[in-house]
């Protein structure tokens, strides 16, 4: 995955490594499920002196119509066990999502290293 290695190249390790590549998962998933189409785009980021990791995943799906809903754990619609968008902010240190219903949903999220 290409996510996990530029992580490594950006100097995470361990757990570290496979929570970033867990959150990604988790986002791509929800982009083919629900719009079928979109990107992710994982790059360095260095804000002041924290350097981290950024991932920017797109889409032009349908979108979330109630996001506070859908950020909660357990809640999927699709049959899931709705740990997708819950699970992936756990598992990263800046999470934010936008999306509006009939535009699409964009979700962004930074990991920092220790």
């Amino acid at each position: 995955m290409a996510a996990r290695t530029l992580a490594a190249y950006a100097g995470f390790a361990g757990a570290d490594l496979v929570m970033i590549a867990t959150a990604v998962s988790e986002v791509a998933r929800n982009i083919l499920e629900y719009a079928k189409r979109g990107e992710v785009v994982v790059s360095v980021v260095q804000r002041g002196d924290r350097r981290g990791l950024e991932v920017l995943a797109r889409d032009r799906g349908p979108g979330i119509a109630d996001v506070s809903r859908a950020m909660q754990d357990g809640f999927s619609t699709s049959r899931g066990l709705g740990l997708g968008l819950p699970g992936s902010r756990r598992l990263m240190d800046d999470f934010e999502l936008e999306s509006k219903v009939g535009l699409g949903t964009t979700v962004t999220m930074r990991k920092w290293l220790p």
